[in-house]
């Protein structure tokens, strides 16, 4: 019985060595890496963004896939942004932190969720960022300016 397996082994062996279509001089051997599939390299850049800049006009650009655009629904713990040019904007967070860069212009208030939130907004040349109050509506933008500027929605930065 334990010859009788060995001569299979023994043959198989021999199949495989010999029955390769290298013709003569062996077995065809070929380079397996030169089909593998290249590394998968992220560039957090905002899948879809040409498509949605096209139907929406909302401008996202780079995240890290915890905060995404959604459309809004009620009582969801969605991220609102409001802003005279285009009325309330939704966004779904997830995980424990994410982060988003984005443009949205006219933005005047927020209404947080969950996570500990920062806005960060510019008007004229300066950068000024605001904490996102935990499911309360937060001014932000002209709402909070002295002077009523029209500030731009630039970043989202959220945390558990």
């Amino acid at each position: 019985m334990l010859a009788t397996g060995l001569a299979a082994a023994g043959a198989m062996v021999l199949a495989l060595t010999a029955g390769g279509s290298g013709g003569a001089d062996g077995p065809a051997v070929r380079a397996v890496a030169d089909e593998a599939p290249g590394y998968a390299v992220e560039d957090f850049n905002y899948p879809g963004a040409d498509r949605i800049l096209a139907e929406q006009g909302i401008t996202l650009k780079r995240g890290d896939g915890h905060i995404l655009l959604a459309d809004c629904v009620s009582d969801t713990g969605q991220l609102e942004v409001w802003a005279r040019s285009r009325e309330k904007v939704c966004f779904n967070v997830t995980g424990n932190s994410g982060w988003l860069t984005l443009e949205i212009p006219s933005v005047y208030a927020v209404r947080g969720n969950d996570y500990q939130t920062e806005v960060a907004m510019t008007v004229d040349d300066e950068r000024k960022t605001f904490e996102v109050g935990q499911n309360t509506w937060t001014p932000v933008g002209e709402s909070a300016d002295p002077d009523g500027r029209e500030h731009m929605l630039v970043e989202i930065r959220a945390t558990k």
